[in-house]
């Protein structure tokens, strides 16, 4: 915005000089011309003097002195039969004009403006067949002379009222510019942190009455905002402790049922509903626990959560591929989530597999992807399964496992995809795009 005002105002100022200063320029040079023309009119008298009363050879040493010294001034005499003196010969029809009428004449020609006066000599010469006429040629100003020094101080002028304007734009634009640039980076910071201050005093005093209306539109949005995700974290946080009584008065009374298979039935269902009120609880919580916009090393964190599960396989004698890349890029995710999706991915291999069933973990990363593949050499996952559907299962657990995997990565601008491995059983792949 800044710039633009300043290319606006440049192009304004710019427009108005060029309005003012040529038609200055063309002034200034027209009088230079005419300062040169009157003195040549004074000039040209002493000129008319030598031609009415002297013969021609006179006249001619009388021209070249003079014509040698003047330098934008040159003097020509025209006699009627033909004689010519002086550098600016030819008789048109302008000559014969001012020998028939008797009247000086000032006329326009190429490079300057030429001065015809007819001279008297007395007795009989005043017919026009004996009139000779004095041409006094007089040079059209150029850049040499003093227009030039007007121009150049015309030029400096214009310079000076151009950067003095430019100045002036741009601490106005900056008086308008610097609330606004406040502003839009105190809204960008409302995402990045938990706890977020007023705006600046300058976008909400100095600035302009619309800056200070938005600035103070901004705070009261955002004390909003904070008020109904406190009230809404106090209902999560009021949820679980109301949840926790019934649930345990259910686990008791379901333990008091006779038949084994009904008692197991309903324990599953409660740990289902126990499962389901954990994960509305966590992520309710989410922006309090990790921040409104976490970033993290994927590669660090996966690497030390799949380490973790490395024990258990070889409690179990299960062969445990790793192949993990050394470092990668930040993710939009919090340590939790990328944890939580690990385990999703490793407790179904440990889980629905048999403890010998081989597993490979490949983990690759590039400058804006991080690719998490789990491999397994077991059953493999049901034909026509979505595994990735929320509450879809194909063995019997609550279906929030890759749920949860698949949200994350989507999250994380990616993917999550499953099919057959090459090793006899599953293949899940997790890709994770940078922050």
């Amino acid at each position: 915005m800044r710039r633009s005002l300043l290319v606006t105002a440049a192009a304004a100022v710019s427009m108005v000089l060029l309005a003012m200063l040529v038609p200055m320029a063309i002034l200034v040079r027209s009088y230079a011309l005419e300062d040169r023309l009157a003195r040549a009119a004074l000039e040209v008298q002493a000129v008319e003097t030598v031609v009415s009363g002297q013969d021609a050879g006179a006249v001619g040493q009388y021209v070249d002195r003079f014509n040698d010294a003047r330098e934008h001034t040159r003097v020509t005499v025209l006699y009627p039969n033909g004689v010519e003196i002086g550098p600016d010969r030819g008789q048109d029809g302008l000559v014969l004009d001012a020998r028939n009428t008797g009247r000086a004449r000032v006329d326009d020609v190429p490079g300057g403006s030429q001065i015809l006066v007819p001279v008297s000599r007395g007795g009989n010469s005043a017919l026009p067949s004996l009139t000779p006429v004095i041409r006094v040629v007089v040079d059209e100003p150029g850049l040499d002379s003093v227009v030039g020094v007007a121009w150049g101080l015309l030029g400096l002028l214009a310079l000076a009222l151009l950067a003095g304007s430019l100045v002036v734009v741009d601490r106005l634009g900056r008086s308008f510019v610097q609330p606004i640039r406040q502003l839009a980076d105190h809204t960008q910071s409302l995402g990045s942190t938990s706890t977020v201050a007023p705006v600046a005093p300058v976008a909400s005093v100095t600035g302009p009455p619309e800056v200070q209306e938005l600035a103070g539109a901004v705070d009261r949005l955002v004390g909003r905002i904070q008020l109904l995700l406190a009230r809404e974290r106090e209902n999560v946080a009021d949820l679980s402790h109301r949840l926790r009584t019934p649930v345990t008065a259910l686990r008791l009374r379901v333990e008091t049922v006779d038949d084994p298979d009904l008692r197991e039935r309903l324990g599953g269902d409660l740990d289902a509903l126990q499962a389901t009120v954990d994960e509305i609880v966590r992520e309710a919580r989410r922006s309090e626990r990790e921040g409104l916009d976490p970033r993290t090393d994927a590669v660090a964190v996966i690497s030390e959560r799949v380490r973790h599960w490395a024990p258990l396989a070889e409690d179990q004698g299960r062969a445990y591929d790793l192949d993990l890349a050394p470092a990668g890029p930040l993710l939009r995710a919090s340590r939790a989530d990328l944890e939580a999706l690990v385990d999703v991915l490793l407790d179904n291999v440990f889980s629905h597999t048999p403890d010998d069933a081989a597993v490979r973990i490949t983990l690759t990363a590039a400058p804006d992807l991080v690719e998490l593949v789990v491999e397994d050499a077991g059953p493999g996952l049901p034909a026509g399964l979505d595994a990735t559907g929320r509450g879809e299962s194909g063995a019997g657990s609550t279906g929030l496992g890759l749920s949860i995997a698949s949200r994350t990565a989507a999250e994380c601008g990616g993917g999550l995809t499953t099919g057959p491995s090459d090793m006899g059983g599953a293949r899940v792949a997790v890709s994770l795009r940078t922050a």
